[in-house]
């Protein structure tokens, strides 16, 4: 049946404990794109079919058709599936640049295909250079305060400040406790 073996890979994401990944299924990949690559040279050979006896590919009903959409829907099905997994895999992988760093375990290692080896390389290499870059380690204090207070010193004279529902004086070396509505917080301008 068309799309068995795609189904498998979802299967085995959706089996998985979240955050963990099964070795990369690479028998079952090549199947199902061996199985593609069969879809579309039929897919291919049914169009020419009808271009050869002089059918409009739009607007012609025969079994012809009907069997150059079932080839092409189950292209489509097949892709979708393959995407699916390799995107759920790719997320797992990210998670661990935050979770184990920038070098993973040989256990791990062992799980990935190449390519998603050369995937965390670069994801790795990519926050390695922002972190650079911006001169902020992202990787310290990786879960949020429960405190909605934050302690701020000030260094230049401001003057007074709304802050909602209350204004605050941030005069040279003096110290305040202040609430933060996290959701707002980012999306000021610090200037203003």
């Amino acid at each position: 049946m068309y799309g068995r073996r795609a189904s498998q890979l979802l299967k085995e994401i959706d089996s998985s404990e979240a955050g963990q990944l099964a070795p990369f299924n690479s028998d079952v990949f090549d199947q199902v794109i061996r199985e593609c690559n069969e879809h579309n040279s039929q897919f291919q050979s049914l169009i020419r079919k009808m271009v050869e006896q002089n059918l409009d590919i739009e607007t012609t009903r025969n079994e012809d058709h009907y069997g150059a959409a079932i080839h092409h829907l189950s292209l489509l099905r097949n892709k979708r599936c393959l995407m699916a997994y390799m995107y759920n895999r790719a997320e797992v992988i990210q998670s661990f640049r935050w979770k184990v760093g920038p070098v993973l375990p040989h256990d791990i290692q062992e799980k990935l295909h190449f390519s998603e080896k050369e995937y965390f390389k670069n994801h790795s290499a990519a926050i390695k250079s922002y972190i650079s870059e911006m001169d902020i380690d992202l990787t310290v204090d990786m879960v949020p305060p429960k405190d909605p207070y934050i302690q701020v010193r000030v260094l230049e004279e401001i003057g007074e400040v709304s802050l909602g529902d209350h204004y605050v004086s941030l005069t040279k070396n003096s110290l305040h406790f202040l609430r933060v509505l996290w959701k707002n917080f980012w999306s000021r301008d610090p200037h203003k």
